[in-house]
């Protein structure tokens, strides 16, 4: 739910991730590691019968409930998704576009020519923004925010871009990545190379 609603994200269609450790390390107490969660509005009285009827964790005012998962078995799950597609020509996940992106942004204070060590590392960390702009800012996607070199002094907080990188364009996850781009949107480059 929306920050309007009362909710901790800023809108309504929001995709967040929460973290299992506080920021100085220690574990956040019943985390969700490995769990999955959303969030549900209800638009009708039979909508908000059901987040009683089936326990699906409502707020106060029952316009809001939440399916809670304690675990995300990946290996498991993906085998039921390829045998979906395979058999039975059912995909799931299938998206209908380029919606969303993560770009890295800095965990700490970096210094032109340190190496990034990409997701789960200690240097970057992913924050999702709207694909229209990731595109618009040039933002340096998180999977491939690994084993470059930057280009200059990032700021702690701050999210990278491409030019902030010496990006291999050889590397086949950049020429693929380039193709996702080229068929979805428009070239993802620094905002001062768009002219108009």
């Amino acid at each position: 739910m929306g920050a309007a609603a009362g909710g901790a994200v800023a809108h309504a269609g929001t995709t967040e991730v929460v973290s299992s450790l506080h920021r100085d390390g220690s574990p956040v107490e019943n985390d969700l590691m490995l769990g999955t969660f959303v969030v549900i509005e209800a638009d009708n009285d039979y909508v908000r019968h059901c987040f009683e009827e089936y326990r699906m964790l409502p707020d106060s005012s029952f316009r809001y409930g939440a399916l809670y998962r304690p675990t995300h078995m990946i290996g498991l799950e993906l085998g039921v998704s390829v045998a979906s597609a395979a058999l039975r020509g059912e995909p799931t996940g299938a998206p209908t576009g380029f919606r969303a992106d993560v770009v890295a942004g800095a965990k700490r204070p970096l210094a032109r020519g340190e190496v990034l060590d990409g997701e789960g590392g200690y240097m970057v960390w992913g924050r999702q923004v709207p694909a229209a702009d990731s595109l618009a800012s040039g933002g340096l996607p998180l999977g491939l925010a690994s084993g470059v070199p930057l280009t200059r002094d990032i700021a702690e907080g701050e999210l990278l871009s491409w030019s902030d990188a010496a990006i291999d364009d050889a590397d086949p996850a950049v020429r693929i990545r380039r193709e996702m781009e080229a068929a979805f949107g428009r070239a993802n480059t620094p905002p001062e190379s768009h002219a108009a």
